[in-house]
């Protein structure tokens, strides 16, 4: 056995595996991706716009791990006579194929392969009889008359015939009544072939749609056999994308799917592992947002490379380090727990022992526990599985015929449930995979007494889509500065209003009609020039901040530097608002035409949100046309709106002016704030001003 050490995320983790990944079969570790063509600052020369949209809703950097291996250090090993399996940029390794031990050593020559793994016995007979552990428990039977669904099998959208059961139990109807199909969503399906899925009828509309996105052979690249290899991988997708009314409706039938052969059916040795690596990285590569993993590994032909039950803490073997780097790009990775429950055995398998993979144990028709249903905890210590599904007597199409028939193994509740999270996560794209995952936790039968078996439970997604619709809020402190041109002169302004300033928020009138309840006992310092409203609104552009996108309003107090406070006069203003929204800003006064801010600001991650509208026409949204000016190569809102409707016109001279010309006080008419409605006003603002309207969408 050989220790080897393989760069990965944030260092080296050390991995024990054996010296044998399969027969004739080696692995090439690579030393590092130095002098690369590939470059972080430019993932598009590999990875698809969807895989970079998806690293980008959810925060995740592009980094070391994401580049390919460096395509010199793998054509070096091709050019010595070895034939390339596989390549992983995430273990920065290829597999190869050879039976020249010359070739191995040419190979371990290269000043740029860190170790190869070299084959340590053939055993050609136990190859011949090999038992896949993980499929050996699993039945497919046939549906007598006796046992077919009787009830009426409709929701408002789909007629699930006989698979009404299994998304009944988790409540996933009502998610599809709200139009949460799984439409636009990406489900890459690793599996260990996909027998007649291209021929059968219940995946017609897949195919007519072009959502069948493309398949790739991972387990045999040399021999590619997507569609005759085996069946397993067709009853797996037919419980997510089977589409045939009256008689099997999947959980995700408007879904998109990759189908990905990365299991080897005939034999079992930790080289599928390494292909489980490859392919989730292929699948991280175009873009899926959902892995479904129905296999499991524990042990292999070569006992030597048998995992124990100490190796299942999430970090030893390389399937589970290789779906926790999946879910760390922020695909979902849902997987079977395995079906060796009541055996010697009894635990889950690699890689459902992963701390983000979400683990799916089985139930029967009636939400029991099936015995066959592997166990947790993990070695150490977490609870696993997370949630369970429908496995017993499950839905599924024979690929043989393209009938209904009955499947039994944690292989069919894992992709029920991976349908269904594409389904919640198509209502909730503004959601990490963590956090879809943990509202599912959360909406499952015993969340709050979780156990081996059942793990938190059968999960209820109307419950969970229910939880994702409250946002998530966050708190932001407002720094805002902002000029009135009427007060302004000498890069500050007045505070001529001073003595009569109101000390309730005068805006709980026409048209502000803000009622809040911001008052003070006295005006908090001398240095204030006039109460002004605050708004948020948020959205993608400032076209579409309209009113339907506000979000929040506040009465404040703006002094004469311009900076915005709240009722102490000394504190900015803080807003709870969602954590992901991008905030304009909108600020009204009472006689000066409202302006919004140009650009929208993320508040992800932010504590402080700055805007400085002193600067430029640049700043508003809608720039010179309601905006002015200032001496000093300042900028300011416009002077004259009386009556606050958005234009500066007639009507603000004659009713709002007018009405208090020769008065002191606090007045709309005296548009430069200085307690004395007169000529000034009309003259020198309203005048100059008249035609501009504010750019604040309505």
């Amino acid at each position: 056995m050989k220790i080897l050490t393989v760069l990965l995320i944030t260092g080296l983790f050390p991995i024990m595996i054996s010296a044998q990944v399969a027969p004739d079969k080696y692995r090439v570790n690579f030393t590092d991706k130095n002098n690369s063509p590939y470059s972080i600052e430019h993932p598009e020369d590999f990875l698809t716009q969807k895989a970079i949209d998806r690293r980008i809703r959810q925060g995740i950097p592009v980094v070391e791990n994401d580049l390919p291996v460096n395509p010199s250090y793998v054509n070096a090993v091709k050019n010595t006579g070895a034939t390339l399996l596989n390549v992983s940029r995430w273990f920065n390794m290829v597999t190869v194929m050879t039976d020249d031990t010359a070739v191995l050593n040419a190979i371990d020559a290269l000043p740029f392969v860190l170790s190869v793994d070299k084959l340590t016995h053939k055993n050609p007979k136990k190859v011949k009889n090999s038992v896949k552990p993980f499929f050996e428990n699993e039945t497919l039977e046939n549906i007598s008359g006796n046992d077919l669904y009787k009830g009426d099998s409709k929701g408002r959208s789909y007629d699930y015939g006989q698979g009404w059961n299994q998304i009944n139990m988790v409540n996933g109807i009502a998610l599809h009544d709200k139009g949460f199909d799984g439409a636009g969503m990406t489900i890459a399906v690793l599996d260990a072939g996909f027998l007649n899925a291209d021929v059968l009828a219940a995946f017609d509309s897949l195919w007519m749609n072009n959502r069948i996105l493309g398949w790739k052979d991972f387990a045999d690249p040399l021999s590619p056999d997507i569609f005759g290899a085996h069946s397993h991988g067709s009853m797996v997708l037919s419980t997510m994308g089977a589409y045939l009314p009256g008689q099997l409706v999947g959980t995700a039938p408007q879904a998109s799917y990759w189908l990905l052969r990365s299991e080897d059916a005939a034999t079992e040795y930790l080289i599928e592992e390494l292909n489980w690596v490859s392919a989730a990285e292929f699948a991280d590569s175009v873009g899926a947002d959902v892995i479904n993993s129905s296999l499991a590994y524990t042990t292999f032909d070569d006992p030597s490379q048998n995992h124990t039950y100490a190796d299942l803490d999430g970090n030893t073997a390389p399937g589970t380090i290789g779906a926790d780097l999946a879910a760390s790009k922020g695909i979902l990775v849902v997987n079977s727990a395995g079906n060796w429950g009541g055996s010697p055995w009894q635990y889950i398998g690699v890689p459902a022992d992963g701390d983000s993979v979400f683990t799916i144990g089985a139930v029967n028709s009636s939400g029991a526990y099936v015995s066959f249903s592997s166990t947790g905890p993990t070695a150490d210590g977490r609870i696993k599985p997370d949630v369970v599904a429908q496995g017993r007597s499950s839905a599924v199409i024979n690929p043989y015929n393209g009938s209904v028939a009955s499947g039994s193994g944690t292989s069919f509740s894992s992709p029920i449930t991976a349908g269904m999270v594409a389904c919640l996560w198509q209502a909730h794209q503004e959601h990490t995979n963590a956090e879809i995952m943990e509202a599912v936790r959360q909406s499952a039968s015993q969340y709050n007494n979780p156990d081996t078996l059942l793990g938190y439970g059968i999960p209820d997604y109307l419950k969970a889509d229910s939880m994702l619709s409250v946002p998530v809020t966050t708190e932001i402190t407002l720094n805002i500065k902002v000029f009135l041109q009427g007060p302004y002169g000498n890069n500050t302004m007045s505070a001529g209003l001073l003595n009569v300033l109101p000390e309730e928020q005068p805006y709980d009138v026409a048209p502000f009609n803000y009622f809040g309840n911001e008052q003070v006992s006295s005006i908090p310092g001398n240095d204030i020039t006039d109460w002004i409203l605050v708004e948020l609104r948020n959205a993608t552009t400032p076209s579409q901040a309209g009113p339907a996108t506000v979000i929040a309003r506040r009465a404040a107090f703006l002094k004469q530097n311009g900076l915005v406070v709240d009722t102490s006069g000394t504190n900015m203003l803080t807003f709870e608002v969602p954590d992901n929204a991008n905030v304009f800003v909108v600020i009204y006064h009472r006689n000066h035409l409202s302006v919004m801010s140009s650009e929208a600001m993320g508040v992800a991650g932010k504590e402080v949100v700055a805007w400085d509208f002193t600067t430029g026409f640049d700043k508003v949204y809608g720039g010179a046309a309601g905006y002015k000016a200032l001496p000093g190569g300042a900028f300011g809102m416009a002077a004259g709106d009386g009556n606050a409707d958005g234009s500066i016109n007639k009507p603000d001279e004659m009713f709002m002016w007018e009405e208090s010309a020769g008065e002191q006080g606090y007045f709309a008419g005296d548009y430069n704030c200085n307690t004395q409605t007169d000529n000034v006003d009309k003259d020198n603002l309203w005048y100059y001003n008249s035609g501009l309207t504010s750019q604040v969408p309505q």
